[in-house]
C-alpha cells in the first residue's frame, strides 16, 4: 500500500524576510534560450537573435531588464537567421545573412555577425562577399520596459518607457531605473520616438565593418561582473582523456561557476555562488555550500567566502532556531511536505568546513569560522534532544531520510573536527551517530521480498513512507575524514548493496542520471522536480557515492548517462531535466522552468571526474590518497590544474583504473 501523501500548501521563505517567490505556474519558459551570464549581469536571447521584448527577452542587471528590444535592419529587412550558439558562459555569437540583389540566385551576399555578452556588449559585423561596392542603412530599433524580472516572468512588464537621445545613442528611464545605450561609432541619425539608431555603412568588396552597443543601468560606468578579478576562486581546471565528452564538460563547469559568482555586498572579498539563472541569481544557502562542496577540487576560496557570508546570517538567541542558518520552505515532492532548505544548509556548514580544511583551507581561516560551526553542531545537538532522529521542522512531525543523512555526516564530520582543535563535544555527536546508525538500519529500512529499501520518511506514530527517491543517494555520502578515510554510513553492507541496486535499477536510472522518484511510485512524473525529474546534483551524488562503496557498474550506467545528457546540452548541463526512459536516437527533454546555468549542475561535473581519480587530501597531515575506480569507465582521464593544499595538482589515471600524482604541492606525501 502506498504510504500517506501530504498535501502542503507552497512553499513560503522562513528566517529572513524576502521578497515572495515567482509560482513555478508562472515561469515562463527557458528552456530553448541561450543565457549569457555574469552575475549580476545576464542576457536572454532566441536562437533569432533579434532581441523584439516578447517573453523574456533582454539584457538584465541586478535582476531588471534594462533593455528589452533591440533589432537589427539591413537595406530596410530583416536578415535571415541562420545560427546561435553559446561562445563561453558570458557570450554567445548569432549569424543571419541577406540576398541583396534579385535574380542573383539563392546565395547571400551579406553576412550579419552579432556577438552578445552579459556585461551589455553586443558587437554587429556586416561581412559582404558581394562582387561591388555597397552602400547599406543599418538601423538598430531600441526599447526597453524597465522591468523586474519577477514581473516579466508574469506577463506584467507594462509598456516601453519613452526614449531620448543622449549622446551616440539612447537612454530611458523610470522611476529608480535608467538605461542608456552608447553606440560606437556614432549613428548619423537618431530618432527617439522609435528609439531609431540609423547608420550608412559603406563595404567594399569582400569588407566587413562593426558597430559597438553599450547598455548600462545608468550613465556611471560599464557594467561589471562580480566575480571580475576573483577568477582564482575557481581554478583553471581542464581533463583529457579517452573518452572526448570530460573536456568539454569540465572546461563549461568551471565557465558556469565563474559565471555564477557573486559577491557579498558589505563584505566584497567574500564571494559565493549564485542557485542559477535566469530564476535564482541570488545566494540560496544549500545550494551554495552544496555547490562549494562539489567544487572543493578547484580550491578552498569559494567555500570560505560562502561560510563567512552564511556565518553573518546565522541565527543567534536562546530559542529552538537559534544556530541554524535561514532558509525557505521548498517543494518536497509528492508524497511530502515542504522541507527547510535552512536545515539542510546549516547540516552542511560544518561539513563544508571540516571538508576545506582537509582540501587545504589555512589554519586561520578555520579557526575563523569555527565558532559558527560550533553553532550548526549545537543547534543539531538542541534538535536531537534525547530522541534518535532529527526531526522535520514542519508542523507534520515526520522524520525524513535524506535529512538524517546529512545529520549523521554533521555530526561525524563535526567531530573531526571538533577534536581537531581540541573543542569539547565530539564524543557526544559520535555517540550520538553511532546510536542512530543502529536505530537507523532497522527503522528506517522497508523490508519487501526484492530485499528492501530506505523509506523517503518516517512518521511520529513510527509508520514508514516506503517511495523510492533519488534523495536515497545522500545515505552514500558519508563525508571525508582525516587520512583519506570516508566517514561510516547509516547503512550496513547488505543493505548499501541493495540500495546500490535500486539506483542503479530501470526504476531509478532513467539513462540520462538519476530519477528523483522512482518510474514504478505512485505520483511519479517525468518532470516533477522531486517527483520524477532527473536533478543532476543528485546523480552526482549518487555517482560518487556508489564509487565510494565499491559499485562501479551501478555508477559508471549513472556517469555514462550524465555525460550523455550534457553532450545534448552543449556541456551546459541544467539543473534539472525530465527523468523520461532513455531510448535509441533520442535525447533528454529539458524542463521549462530549470535554471541553465545551475551552480549545482556546474559543480556536479568536476565532482564526479574527480571521484574517478579518487581524490582524497589530507592537508593538514600532508598527504593526499588515491583511490580510483579501478573500472576506469571512461578509460584514461587526466585533470590538471586541481588545488590540493593551496597549490596546483594534477593526476592521471590509467585504462587499468591505476593513478599516478603528476603535480602536486612541495612536500605533499601520497597516502596509503
Amino acid at each position: 500500500m502506498p504510504g500517506p501523501v501530504f498535501r502542503a500548501p507552497s512553499p513560503q521563505p522562513s528566517g529572513t524576510p524576502a521578497q515572495p517567490p515567482i509560482r513555478p505556474a508562472e515561469l515562463p519558459p527557458a528552456h530553448a534560450a541561450l543565457i549569457c551570464v555574469a552575475l549580476p549581469a545576464f542576457a536572454i536571447s532566441t536562437g533569432q537573435g533579434q532581441l523584439t521584448g516578447h517573453g523574456l527577452e533582454g539584457f538584465y542587471r541586478a535582476g531588471r531588464r534594462i533593455l528589452s528590444r533591440c533589432q537589427v535592419r539591413v537595406a530596410g529587412r530583416e536578415p535571415v537567421a541562420v545560427q546561435a550558439r553559446m561562445l563561453s558562459a558570458d557570450s554567445a555569437r548569432f549569424v543571419a545573412t541577406l540576398c541583396l540583389s534579385t535574380g542573383a540566385g539563392p546565395d547571400p551576399e551579406l553576412v550579419v555577425e552579432r556577438i552578445r555578452r552579459a556585461d551589455g556588449t553586443e558587437r554587429i559585423t556586416l561581412h559582404s562577399s558581394a562582387a561591388r561596392p555597397l552602400r547599406l542603412p543599418l538601423e538598430v530599433s531600441l526599447g526597453t520596459d524597465l522591468a523586474e524580472l519577477g514581473r516579466v516572468a508574469s506577463g506584467r512588464s507594462g509598456p516601453e518607457a519613452p526614449a531620448s537621445v543622449h549622446d551616440s545613442g539612447m537612454r530611458w528611464s523610470s522611476a529608480g531605473a535608467h538605461c542608456l545605450v552608447t553606440a560606437n561609432p556614432a549613428p548619423a541619425d537618431a530618432l527617439a520616438s522609435a528609439g531609431l539608431l540609423r547608420w550608412e555603412v559603406d563595404l567594399p568588396p569582400g569588407a566587413s565593418r562593426t558597430v559597438e552597443l553599450r547598455v548600462r543601468p545608468d550613465a556611471a560606468g560599464p557594467i561589471r561582473a562580480a566575480g571580475h578579478g576573483a577568477m582564482r576562486a575557481v581554478a583553471p581546471a581542464a581533463a583529457v582523456g579517452d573518452d572526448p565528452r570530460v573536456l568539454p564538460l569540465l572546461a563549461r563547469s568551471v565557465e558556469d561557476l565563474r559565471a555564477l559568482l557573486l559577491r557579498d555586498p558589505e563584505h566584497s572579498a567574500d564571494i559565493y555562488l549564485a542557485a542559477g539563472a535566469p530564476w535564482r541569481c541570488g545566494l540560496a544557502p544549500a545550494e551554495a555550500l552544496a555547490a562549494a562542496r562539489m567544487a572543493l577540487p578547484l580550491g578552498t576560496r569559494l567555500a570560505a567566502g560562502t561560510m563567512r557570508t552564511l556565518a553573518r546570517s546565522q541565527l543567534t538567541g536562546s530559542g529552538p532556531r537559534s544556530g541554524m542558518i535561514p532558509g525557505p520552505l521548498r517543494d518536497a515532492g509528492p508524497h511530502l511536505p515542504p522541507g527547510c532548505a535552512g536545515t539542510e544548509a546549516t547540516l552542511l556548514f560544518p561539513v563544508l568546513l571540516a571538508e576545506a580544511r582537509r582540501w587545504g583551507l589555512p589554519g586561520p581561516e578555520v579557526e575563523e569560522l569555527l565558532p559558527a560551526a560550533e553553532r550548526c553542531l549545537r543547534w543539531l545537538r538542541d534538535a536531537i534532544g534525547d530522541g534518535v532522529f532529527l526531526p522535520d521542522g514542519h508542523r507534520s512531525g515526520l522524520v525524513r531520510c535524506e535529512t538524517q543523512a546529512h545529520a549523521h555526516r554533521a555530526a561525524l564530520l563535526g567531530a573531526d573536527l571538533l577534536d581537531a582543535y581540541g573543542i569539547e563535544g565530539a564524543a557526544g555527536l559520535r555517540q550520538w551517530a553511532q546510536r542512530m546508525r543502529s536505530t537507523f538500519r532497522e527503522e528506517f529500512w522497508v523490508a519487501d521480498r526484492t530485499g528492501g529499501r530506505p523509506a523517503s520518511a518516517r512518521l511520529p506514530d513510527g509508520r514508514l513512507l516506503p517511495h523510492l527517491t533519488g534523495g536515497a543517494a545522500h545515505l552514500l555520502d558519508t563525508g571525508l575524514l582525516g587520512s583519506g578515510e570516508l566517514a561510516p554510513g547509516l547503512l550496513n553492507k547488505i543493505q548499501t548493496e541493495q540500495l546500490a541496486r535500486l539506483l542503479g535499477g530501470p526504476a531509478m536510472d532513467s539513462g540520462w542520471g538519476l530519477r528523483s522518484l522512482g518510474s514504478k511510485e505512485a505520483g511519479y512524473n517525468p518532470f516533477g522536480h522531486r517527483g520524477g525529474a532527473v536533478r543532476v546534483q543528485e546523480t552526482a551524488v549518487a555517482v560518487t557515492g556508489l564509487v565510494a562503496a565499491g559499485h562501479d557498474k551501478e555508477a559508471s550506467s549513472l556517469l555514462r548517462g550524465m555525460l550523455s545528457a550534457a553532450a545534448c546540452f552543449d556541456h551546459r548541463l541544467p539543473e534539472m531535466y525530465a527523468g523520461e526512459q532513455r531510448t535509441e536516437g533520442a535525447v533528454p527533454l529539458p524542463h521549462p522552468a530549470a535554471c541553465r546555468p545551475a551552480a549545482t549542475a556546474a559543480a556536479a561535473g568536476i565532482h564526479v571526474l574527480a571521484a574517478l581519480a579518487g581524490i582524497h587530501p589530507d592537508a593538514p597531515a600532508g598527504t593526499v590518497t588515491l583511490s580510483p575506480v579501478r573500472s576506469a569507465p571512461l578509460g584514461e582521464l587526466g585533470l590538471t590544474g586541481l588545488s590540493v593544499a593551496g597549490a596546483p595538482f594534477s593526476v592521471r589515471v590509467s585504462r587499468l583504473g591505476l593513478a599516478m600524482v603528476e603535480e602536486a604541492a612541495d612536500g605533499l606525501q601520497l597516502g596509503v
